[in-house]
C-alpha cells in the first residue's frame, strides 16, 4: 500500500467519521423533541459513518480485494461526503415540522424550511407532494421553536407569489444560496412548486 493511498483513506475516512456523526448531531440544536433522521438524510449518514469506518480500519492497510474495496470507497466518498454534507447543513438553520398524514392514513413529518412572509408563514414544496400528505384537507400540527400549534394550510400556485417566497427562503437561508449557486436549486419555482399559508386554527 503506497504513502499516498494511507494518506487519501486517512483524511478522507476522518472526514467521512465527522460529517456522519454531525447528520446525527446538528439535529440537537432545534427545539423540542430530538428528530432522528430519515429516508435520504438518514441513509447518508450511515454511508458515511461505514464508509469512514472501513477507510480508517487495518482493512485499508491490506492487499487484494481489500485493497481494491478501499480504492472504491475512496472514489464514492466525494458523492458519500455530497449527500452527507447536505444532510447536515439542511439542519443548520431553522426547520420546522408539519404533522400530517399522507393517502394511506399513515403519520408523516414533514421536515421544511419556513419564510415569514406579509405576516404570514409560508412553506414551499412539490403541489404533488402536498396532494400526498392532504395537507390542505384539514387542520395539520405546526411544531415551530419546540412549540406544537394548529393550523390550516392554503395552498398558492400562482408563479409570482410562489416565486416570493422563492425569493424570501433565498434571503433567509444560507443553504438555500448555496445549493443555487451549484446548481442543486433553481432561483425560480416551477409550475410544480406550490406555497403553503399556513393560518391559525379557528
Amino acid at each position: 500500500m503506497t504513502p499516498l493511498r494511507i494518506w487519501l483513506s486517512g483524511c478522507f475516512g476522518a472526514v467521512l467519521l465527522l460529517i456522519g456523526v454531525a447528520v446525527f448531531l446538528i439535529r440537537m440544536h432545534h427545539a423540542g423533541p430530538y428528530a432522528m433522521p430519515a429516508g435520504g438524510n438518514l441513509l447518508a449518514g450511515i454511508m458515511a459513518l461505514v464508509a469512514g469506518g472501513l477507510m480508517l480500519s487495518p482493512l485499508a492497510r491490506k492487499q487484494g480485494r481489500a485493497s481494491l474495496l478501499n480504492w472504491l470507497i475512496l472514489l464514492a466518498s466525494p458523492i458519500i461526503l455530497f449527500f452527507a454534507l447536505y444532510a447536515t447543513l439542511a439542519e443548520l438553520e431553522e426547520v420546522v415540522v408539519i404533522e400530517a398524514r399522507d393517502n394511506g392514513g399513515q403519520p408523516a413529518y414533514l421536515r421544511l424550511w419556513v419564510v415569514d412572509h406579509k405576516d404570514a408563514v409560508w412553506v414551499i414544496m412539490p403541489g404533488a407532494k402536498s396532494d400526498h400528505y392532504q395537507l390542505e384537507k384539514g387542520p395539520v400540527i405546526l411544531m415551530r421553536d419546540g412549540r406544537k400549534r394548529c393550523v390550516v394550510a392554503t395552498r398558492s400556485d400562482n408563479l409570482d407569489n410562489v416565486n416570493e417566497i422563492v425569493r424570501g427562503r433565498h434571503e433567509k437561508y444560507f443553504v438555500q444560496r448555496l445549493a443555487e449557486g451549484i446548481g442543486l436549486f433553481s432561483e425560480q419555482a416551477t409550475p410544480a412548486t406550490a406555497a403553503l399559508r399556513l393560518d391559525p386554527c379557528g
